[in-house]
């Protein structure tokens, strides 16, 4: 089990890293690590659940469907997004680690 969010991370993963951290009824809480890793062109995230995303270390590049230029993403950025907000990575930085937490919630 991690105690630090930066224990233990991947070196330059070919594929974003999921790590669970914590799990209950209606609240989910990851770590995700990325590395130049985008979502596929033309595919947008529309999640039945919120979230609210915080990036540890790195830098990110976060596009919603409803905004017409991406967000800028640095470490000790955070952002919530809605259920059934339609989003997308559009980057993330190739030459380092990105290190996010994400805490997915229960709609009310």
């Amino acid at each position: 089990m991690l105690a630090n969010l930066l224990d233990q991370l991947p070196e330059m993963p070919d594929q974003e890293e999921f790590t669970e951290l914590l799990s209950r009824p209606g609240l989910r809480i990851e770590r995700i690590v990325s590395s130049g890793q985008a979502s596929p062109p033309d595919y947008w995230y529309d999640q039945a659940e919120g979230e609210w995303v915080y990036v540890v270390q790195g830098e990110a590049s976060l596009r919603f469907a409803d905004e017409e230029v991406p967000r800028q993403l640095h470490a000790g950025d955070f952002v919530e997004i809605a259920p059934h907000r339609r989003h997308r990575v559009e980057w993330t930085h190739p030459e380092q680690k990105t290190v996010w937490l994400a805490i997915h919630y229960a709609a009310n």
